[in-house]
C-alpha cells in the first residue's frame, strides 16, 4: 500500500532500474510503495521501442513521464501529480572514444506549496577519476546556469559507483548536504555497499525514508539497486 508524503513535504527517491532488464512490474510496485513526488532515475533503457516500456513503467508506479529525457544516455526523472515538473533536460558529460554515453538530468519542480526546486539525477561512470570529473561538471554547471538562483533549493541523487569514502562522493558531500540514510544500496539481493544517495540544499527539514515501506517486496527481482528516499520540506 502506498504511503504518501506529509502535504508540505516533497518526497525525492532515487532508483537505478538497470534498464528495466528484471521484473518491471516488481520494480514499478517498489515505486508505489514509496510513493515518490520526484523520482529520479538511472539505467532508464534506451534501446529502440523502449519508449513503451518506460511509459508502462511510469502508469504502473503511478507516475508521470514527460518523455523529453534519457535520449542522451540512461538518467532521467518522473513525477507524481501532486507536484509539477518543466524544463527537462539531459545535459552531455565528456567520456572517451567508443566509452558508453553519460549525462544528467535536470527538472524544474514545483513543489505543492509552490515553492520551486532544481531536481537533478546523475550516474557516474565506473572509472574513479571519471567520476571525480562528472559531479565536478554537473556541479558548476548547475552554479553557472543563469536559472538557476545562487542558493536555490537543489536536490541531487542518483547511483555514485562508489562510497562515502570515495573521492567524488566527497566532492558533492562538500557543496551539499547528504539527507539520505546509511543503509546499503546495492547489490538488492544482499546489500552491502551505499553507492546511491539524495543530496541537497535550501530545505528546512528533513525526514530520511523508512525502510518499512519496502518490507515484503521483491527488491531483487526488480532491479540490482535498492532505491533510497527522503522527504524534504522548504521555507
Amino acid at each position: 500500500m502506498p504511503h504518501p508524503p506529509a502535504p508540505d513535504a516533497l518526497r525525492v527517491a532515487s532508483y537505478n532500474l538497470r534498464g528495466l532488464k528484471d521484473d518491471a512490474r516488481a520494480a514499478a510496485a517498489v515505486v508505489r510503495a514509496i510513493s515518490p513526488d520526484v523520482l529520479l532515475l538511472q539505467e532508464v533503457p534506451r534501446y529502440p521501442g523502449s519508449d513503451y516500456a518506460i511509459t508502462s513503467f511510469a502508469r504502473r508506479a503511478g507516475l508521470l513521464w514527460s518523455g523529453r529525457t534519457r535520449m542522451v544516455s540512461g538518467t532521467g526523472l518522473m513525477t507524481s501529480l501532486r507536484v509539477l515538473s518543466s524544463d527537462s533536460r539531459d545535459r552531455k558529460l565528456k567520456v572517451g572514444l567508443r566509452e558508453n554515453p553519460r549525462s544528467y538530468t535536470v527538472a524544474t519542480i514545483t513543489t505543492p506549496d509552490r515553492r520551486t526546486v532544481t531536481a537533478v539525477s546523475i550516474h557516474l561512470p565506473l572509472k574513479g577519476e571519471q567520476r571525480v570529473e562528472h559531479v565536478g561538471t554537473v556541479l558548476r554547471e548547475l552554479s553557472d546556469d543563469l536559472s538557476i538562483p545562487e542558493d536555490a533549493p537543489l536536490v541531487v541523487g542518483g547511483d555514485l559507483n562508489e562510497d562515502d569514502a570515495g573521492p567524488a562522493w566527497g566532492v558533492v558531500a562538500a557543496r551539499l548536504q547528504e539527507v539520505s540514510d546509511d543503509r546499503p544500496t546495492f547489490p538488492a539481493a544482499s546489500p552491502h555497499r551505499r553507492i546511491d544517495a539524495i543530496f541537497a540544499r535550501g530545505h528546512a527539514s528533513v525526514v530520511p525514508g523508512d525502510p518499512a515501506l519496502l518490507d515484503g517486496l521483491a527488491l531483487a527481482g526488480a532491479s540490482d539497486h535498492v532505491p533510497v528516499w527522503v522527504d524534504l520540506t522548504f521555507g
